[in-house]
């Protein structure tokens, strides 16, 4: 893996550039806050496959991801605060900043699966488990669970794997209260947000959140929360156990790093190549089908 080079931040006035991730960058502000320790957290149009940041970025993606996040943290409010204070922002930064709570991060991703794909499909087929909860037999790709299961993963370095783990693991990581916590609280707000997605014709296979404890000490949902970059969104009308399935996230993009015409392998050292015009535009018309079916609908 090469090293991951990302662009310069936007300056933002009163905020000072602290940290950047494959999507979002961090400020925190230059004077005292009249909202106490807060920083901001803004969403760029960046997009990210295979560990790599790409060089190509999907015009609109940071406020798509900002508008359904924030949609989100109101329908699962009564099951988890969240981290944000405030949605009026530096003019720099508008439609896809949000001033939140700063947390103590926990250093787990909390991962809940109502259907069988992706990693947790080949961990499977290894060996009839995901993150030790064994499962049936005879599961294919898609198929959708009993009833949905808590598979945590460790939280990776921009550029690195996050690496699926057993609920033990984060126990003797983070304790077993706090484990047990995230565990109940990721997968009440799953079936929350999947009964959501489904009366919209969506199906919620799986998603991620991440929690932290504010100065308080509260357990409180951060980052962002059911979008197409943290979740598997498929169309309710096609699914179909036993493929892989139309969804509304970076697929095309995936799809096409991983074909001839891009020319890329991606087990080398070398960057992706730019995506095509075509490409972008259809990932861009995917992230806003999801938004408009699930928030505007």
């Amino acid at each position: 893996m090469g090293d991951i080079v990302l662009p310069t931040p936007p300056a933002v006035s009163g905020w000072r550039h602290i940290y950047s991730g494959k999507v979002r960058d961090l400020y925190e502000p230059i004077e005292p806050h009249p909202r106490g320790d807060v920083v901001l957290v803004v969403a760029s149009d960046r997009i990210s496959a295979y560990d790599w940041v790409l060089p190509t970025t999907i015009p609109g993606k940071g406020e798509i991801l900002t508008a359904l996040s924030l949609w989100w943290f109101d329908q699962i409010r009564d099951i988890v605060p969240n981290h944000t204070v405030e949605s009026s922002v530096p003019a720099e930064v508008a439609g896809r900043g949000m001033i939140c709570q700063r947390l103590d991060m926990f250093p787990v991703e909390c991962v809940a699966r109502g259907y069988l794909t992706g990693s947790g499909l080949v961990e499977y087929r290894d060996n009839g488990q995901v993150c030790g909860v064994p499962l049936p037999d005879g599961l294919v790709d898609g198929s959708r669970l009993r009833t949905p299961i808590f598979t945590p993963a460790t939280k990776a370095a921009v550029g690195d794997h996050d690496e699926n783990v057993s609920f033990e693991a984060v126990a003797d990581s983070i304790g077993p209260v706090d484990a047990a916590a995230l565990r109940e609280i990721t997968l009440h707000a799953y079936t929350r947000a999947h009964e959501i997605a489904a009366s919209k014709g969506i199906i919620l296979a799986d998603t991620k959140f991440e929690f932290g404890r504010n100065a308080a000490g509260d357990i409180v949902i951060g980052d962002e929360v059911l979008t197409p970059d943290s979740s598997r969104f498929w169309p309710a009308d096609t699914w179909e156990p036993g493929r892989a399935q139309p969804s509304y996230d970076k697929q095309f993009v995936r799809d096409w790093l991983t074909s001839s015409e891009s020319g890329w392998d991606k087990s080398g050292d070398v960057p992706p190549p730019e995506l095509p015009d075509e490409i972008v535009e259809k990932t861009r018309q995917r992230y806003l089908e999801a938004y408009d079916r699930l928030a505007k609908s």
